[in-house]
């Protein structure tokens, strides 16, 4: 087992399935999200309750679940024009890409990660992408996330690696490991206690969490979670 990893968590179904994730395999977990100026910033919300929920989980994953981190990245929401911070329709763009992306999230998010995980000193970043159940995002790809690995073991001078348990898994998958990770209740705190409807959503707690239901993200989770009890 790795002393430590570091889990980009931002409060929502994938991040939350990839934080028990870490906690069943690593000594000493940490957490961290970032403020970009989102406009589901209700995520940012719900972390502190799911962390404390997670801790009730399991004594094993108490002790090892330690600081948590929020950085402020409002730049990104500045110099982005996007449906995710800004006010806007979610639509399909001309360069085949959905204007949910955030040009440079990732590569950010990682990048800032990596320069705390070396003051930490852990040598594990944890990230939710997957590229089997996507929306298309490149900087969701395992080419992108092993190339951005290799530049910043280059340019940090450690061995930092990037792992993401998710990359291969279907939505429905992902229920399931959460299922196999903590049981039924995991599985329900994920279902009423995480967020990812784009929209911002938190009202309408539907049989696969909350959200408006028909933004992508909502599409997507419940979906997902229909497969996962079909073949439960």
């Amino acid at each position: 087992m790795n002393d430590g990893a570091l889990v980009l968590f931002s409060g929502g179904q994938d991040s939350a399935t990839c934080l028990a994730w870490a906690l069943a395999r690593y000594e000493r977990v940490e957490t961290l999200a970032f403020d970009y100026g989102q406009r589901h910033a209700v995520e940012l919300e719900v972390r502190p309750q799911l962390l404390a929920a997670m801790r009730g989980l399991d004594p094993e994953w108490a002790r090892r679940l330690g600081d948590d981190h929020l950085l402020d990245l409002s730049v990104l929401g500045g110099v982005s024009d996007t449906a995710l911070t800004r006010d806007a329709e979610i639509v399909m763009q001309d360069n085949g890409l959905p204007n949910t992306f955030v040009p440079g999230r990732n590569l950010l998010f990682l990048t800032l990660a990596a320069a705390l995980a070396y003051r930490r000193g852990i040598g594990v970043l944890v990230g939710g992408m997957c590229e089997t159940d996507y929306s298309g995002y490149p900087d969701c790809r395992n080419d992108t996330l092993q190339a951005l690995q290799s530049a910043l073991q280059l340019g940090m001078g450690t061995g930092v690696t990037i792992a993401t348990p998710l990359m291969w898994l279907d939505k429905a998958a992902t229920w399931q490991l959460a299922q196999e990770l903590g049981g039924a209740p995991l599985v329900e705190l994920i279902r009423t206690g995480t967020h990812t409807c784009y929209l911002g959503e938190r009202g309408t707690l539907h049989d696969w969490g909350h959200g408006c239901g028909k933004c992508p993200a909502c599409e997507l989770r419940a979906k997902g979670y229909a497969d996962y009890l079909q073949h439960a």
